[in-house]
C-alpha cells in the first residue's frame, strides 16, 4: 500500500513509515491510499490479528531513555513525544501473501517483517559464536558487554520502541547506543535503484580503492542525522590532498630518507616536548571522539597530527642538515618515526590495510592503542614503499539503470487468441528471437508496425498475459489518450539502448518494480532522470504522444 504520509502529506510513502518526517503510522491512516501493484483503491476488510503489547512497556522505555546518556538528544526527543501520546499495542502479524515467517499454528499469517528483522542481529551473533567457540550470551546478555545499532533516521521507531520492548520482555540488555545517520547521496542524488542512481560496492571497487572510500566517509561521520553526499569531486580532492599529499606523503619521506642515510637506523629522538606535548593533547581528542562516534573530529585531529609532522620535518630541513650536523639529522628522524608509528595506531579503526602495511614497513607488529608514545629507539625498520597515489582524474562509476534494453525489429504480428486488444508479436533482437504480448490493437494497425524498429526490455521477467507468454516488453508512451512507442531509424537490430553515466543491468526485474521506474516523454523524446534514451547512432523517439506522457 501506498499514500500520502497521514503527518506531513508527503505523496507515495508507504503504509508503515514516512521516508520524508519519519513518521510511524498504521497502513489504514494513509492519506489516499492505492494499491502500488494495480493503482486501485483499497477495500477495508476484517481480520484476525497477533498484537504485542507495547503499551505495557511505556514506563520501562522512558526510564531507560531519561538513564542512557549515549542516545541523540534530538532522538529522545521523538521518542518521549511518541510515549507522551500513547504507545498503542503492536500488530505483529500480516496475511498472506507476504514475505518472511509463517506463524505457527496458522495457514496465511506470517510475522510482521520489523518483529523477526531485529532477532536476525541475536541470530547473526549467534551464528558467528558457534563457529568460534563463543557464547552468544556473553555478547547479548552480559552487563560487561556493549550493544550498538547503527541505524538510519528512517527506521527509528522500530529501534527505539519496538526492538527495546521485545528485549525487555525476553530479559536481554538494552543496546547501549544507537547512533542514528542520515542518508547517503551520490552527488547530491538520492540513492536508488529504481531512480537509477545506485551502484554497488563491487561497482566502485572496480576503479577505486576501498580504503579511500572509508578514509572519505570517516571524514565526513558524526554522531548525527545529518545526511552523507559522495561528490567524487570533493571525493577525489580530499584523497589527493588530505591523504596522499599530507599522511601518505610524511610517512614515505621519513622512512625513505632514514633508510637512504642511516641504513634504516633509529637510535635516538629529539626530545622537542613542545611538539610531543601538542601530538599527546590531539591523541587524547582523537580516542574521545573514536568512543564518541564522531570520526570526522578524529580524522581532523589526525591529519593535523600529520601536518605537525610534515611542518617539523621540511623547517629541520635535513636534507641540507645531513653535511652540517648529521647527529640532529639522526634524533630528528627517530621523532619522525615515532610520530610516523603512532599515526599507523591512530588510522587503523578507518584504514587497516594501510596501518598494516605502514606497520610492516616500520618493521614492527601487533601494535595496539598502548604501545602509542615516543619510546621506540634502537630500532631498524624496514625497507620503505610510497604506500598512497593521489587519484587521477577518472571517470564516475557508473551508476546502475534497472533496465537493460535493446533495438528489437518486429518481423512478425499476430491476433492474441483470447483478448480483442493484444497483439502476439515476434521479434528479431539480434542474436535471438522472441515472442511479446503488447496491448497496441487500438493503436496500431499490423501495416503500421511490421518491421518497425521497437525499444524492448530484455531483463524483465516473463510472464503469461491471457494464456500466452510475453518474453519481454516493447516500451511505448502514453498520455492518457494516445499510445505511441518508442522507435528508432539509424540503429541496428540489437543495438544497445542506454543513458549517458548508466549501466544497464542484467538483473531480471518483475513488472511491479519496473513501473516504480518514471521514464517521461518530452518534445517526443524520452528522458530518465533528465538524461536522453539513446543508442551509439541517435536518440530514442517516441510517436504520438504529447508532452509529459508516462512510458510503460
Amino acid at each position: 500500500m501506498k499514500g500520502k504520509c497521514p503527518k506531513c502529506s508527503t505523496p507515495d510513502q508507504y503504509g508503515d513509515v514516512c521516508e520524508s518526517c519519519n513518521a510511524a503510522y498504521k497502513t489504514i491512516d494513509l492519506i489516499e491510499p492505492y494499491c502500488a501493484i494495480c493503482k486501485n483503491k483499497p477495500v477495508r476488510k476484517s481480520s484476525k490479528h497477533y498484537f504485542f503489547r507495547l503499551g505495557k512497556f511505556s514506563k520501562k522505555l522512558e526510564s531507560w531513555f531519561k538513564k542512557n546518556r549515549n542516545l541523540q538528544p534530538e532522538i529522545k526527543n521523538f521518542v518521549f513525544n511518541w510515549i507522551k501520546n500513547g504507545l498503542e499495542d503492536w500488530n505483529i502479524s500480516r496475511d498472506g501473501p507476504y514475505f518472511g515467517f509463517k506463524i505457527p499454528g496458522e495457514e496465511e499469517k506470517y510475522y510482521y517483517v520489523w518483529l523477526d528483522a531485529p532477532i536476525g542481529y541475536i541470530a547473526s551473533t549467534d551464528n558467528y559464536c558457534k563457529k568460534h567457540g563463543l557464547k552468544t550470551e556473553d555478547y547479548w546478555n552480559s552487563k560487561n558487554a556493549r550493544i550498538y545499532h547503527f541505524i538510519g533516521k528512517d527506521i527509528i521507531y522500530f529501534h527505539f520502541l519496538f526492538w527495546p520492548a521485545m528485549l525487555l520482555g525476553s530479559g536481554f540488555e538494552l543496546p547501549y547506543d544507537i547512533p542514528v545517520h542520515g542518508f547517503l547521496t551520490v552527488n547530491s542524488e538520492k540513492m536508488s535503484k529504481s531512480r537509477g542512481t545506485f551502484f554497488t560496492a563491487r561497482d566502485f571497487l572496480q576503479k577505486y580503492n576501498s580504503e579511500h572510500l572509508r578514509f572519505y566517509y570517516a571524514g565526513l561521520l558524526s554522531k548525527t542525522m545529518s545526511d552523507i553526499d559522495l561528490n567524487f569531486d570533493d571525493f577525489r580532492k580530499k584523497i589527493n590532498n588530505e591523504l596522499a599529499a599530507n599522511i601518505g606523503n610524511f610517512c614515505y619521506r621519513v622512512l625513505n630518507f632514514l633508510n637512504r642515510y642511516f641504513d634504516g637506523e633509529v637510535k635516538d629522538i629529539d626530545k622537542n616536548k613542545e611538539l610531543i606535548k601538542e601530538i599527546n593533547k590531539k591523541i587524547k581528542n582523537i580516542e574521545k571522539n573514536y568512543y564518541g562516534l564522531n570520526f570526522n573530529e578524529s580524522v581532523k585531529d589526525i591529519l593535523h597530527i600529520s601536518s605537525l609532522g610534515n611542518k617539523y620535518f621540511q623547517e629541520n630541513e635535513p636534507w641540507k642538515l645531513i653535511n652540517e650536523n648529521k647527529e640532529k639529522v639522526h634524533r630528528m628522524l627517530g621523532l619522525c618515526v615515532n610520530i610516523v608509528k603512532n599515526l599507523s595506531i591512530l588510522i587503523k579503526p578507518i584504514l587497516p590495510n594501510f596501518a598494516l602495511s605502514l606497520q610492516n614497513q616500520l618493521n614492527l607488529k601487533g601494535l595496539k592503542w598502548h604501545d602509542i608514545n615516543f619510546e621506540l629507539k634502537s630500532h631498524k625498520i624496514g625497507k620503505d614503499k610510497i604506500l598512497i597515489t593521489k587519484m587521477e582524474e577518472k571517470e564516475e562509476p557508473k551508476q546502475e539503470f534497472p533496465l537493460n534494453l535493446k533495438v528489437a525489429k518486429i518481423i512478425e504480428i499476430k491476433e492474441h487468441p483470447n483478448a480483442d486488444k493484444l497483439y502476439v508479436l515476434d521479434i528479431d533482437l539480434g542474436t535471438e528471437k522472441r515472442q511479446l504480448v503488447a496491448g497496441l490493437k487500438p493503436y496500431y494497425t499490423y501495416d503500421e508496425l511490421k518491421n518497425k524498429k521497437i525499444i524492448v526490455v530484455t531483463n524483465l521477467k516473463y510472464a503469461k498475459l491471457r494464456g500466452i507468454e510475453s518474453q519481454g516488453m516493447l516500451l511505448a508512451g502514453d498520455d492518457g489518450t494516445n499510445v505511441g512507442v518508442l522507435t528508432v531509424e539509424q540503429s541496428n537490430v540489437g543495438d544497445k539502448v542506454y543513458l549517458d553515466g548508466y549501466e544497464n543491468s542484467n538483473m531480471e526485474i518483475s513488472f511491479d518494480e519496473f513501473l516504480k521506474i518514471k521514464i517521461m516523454v518530452q518534445k517526443s523524446k524520452v528522458y530518465f532522470e533528465n538524461k536522453e534514451l539513446k543508442t551509439n547512432k541517435e536518440i530514442v523517439r517516441v510517436e504520438r504522444v504529447n508532452d509529459g506522457a508516462r512510458v510503460r
